[in-house]
């Protein structure tokens, strides 16, 4: 009997031999470090949703309270004038945005009275009627000469017939002094601090507008503002 030689005994070994297999033990390990790292990264990305979500509510809800106190304030506050004249009603929207300060002093003054009985002291037909509870010599009638002679109107809205203003070179202390617009003015905004427009009632301004007066622009007859009402609609 041939003898084999060890060469081709190893060689015929390593055919017989099957693949190398993985133990179950090192299959488990593998398993639970994946599982681990999925739920390592599941944990992770769950705690910095839930803590952007709480972030985002907290900064919504300081959002909201603030826009419900504003909401609250602003809806306290008249957003209307009723003048009660000897004419008839004139309904004036304030604008509360535009003129805060301004605003809230012609509420005070409102509120006060100081309105009530108040005469329209200039009657300038085209331009403006002013009522106050002090007299202004010369500043009516200087204002219009000068702004007659405009020839190009702005567009803006302030510079519109029916505006309500006050005169921005009264005195603290003096009173408040009120202007409403019956045409447009070029320069309405360097001479009065505009607050309001007349929303109804432009036929009593311009029936007022139509009463006679003296070479100073004074009403022959009495005319003036009988009450003020402030309202938060209409």
């Amino acid at each position: 009997m041939a003898r084999i030689k060890p060469q081709a005994l190893l060689q015929q070994s390593k055919k017989k031999k099957g693949p190398s297999r993985i133990s179950v033990t090192t299959i488990t390990l593998y398993g639970l470090i994946v599982l681990v790292m999925v739920f390592f990264l599941f944990t992770t990305y769950r705690h910095w949703s839930q803590r952007s979500r709480i972030q985002t509510e907290d900064r919504l809800s300081v959002m909201e309270g603030g826009d419900a106190l504003a909401d609250s304030k602003n809806a306290d506050v008249p957003r209307y004038a009723i003048f009660n004249t000897s004419k008839g009603l004139i309904t004036v929207e304030l604008h509360k945005e535009g003129s805060p300060e301004i605003v809230d002093e012609f509420i005070d003054a409102c509120q006060k009275g100081r309105f009530r009985g108040m005469p329209f002291n200039r009657v300038i037909k085209h331009f403006v009627i002013q009522g106050g509870d002090f007299e202004r010599h010369g500043a009516t009638e200087d204002w219009t000469t000068r702004g007659k002679h405009y020839g190009q109107l702005d567009s803006s809205l302030k510079h519109e017939a029916f505006m309500l203003g006050t005169s921005k070179s009264k005195q603290k202390g003096q009173g408040f002094d009120i202007y409403i617009t019956t045409a447009p003015i070029p320069d309405l905004n360097e001479k009065l601090n505009v607050f309001g427009q007349v929303i109804r009632g432009e036929d009593i301004v311009q029936e007022i507008e139509e009463v006679d007066t003296d070479e100073h622009y004074r009403p022959k007859s009495a005319i003036g503002i009988v009450s003020v009402t402030l309202k938060r609609t209409i």
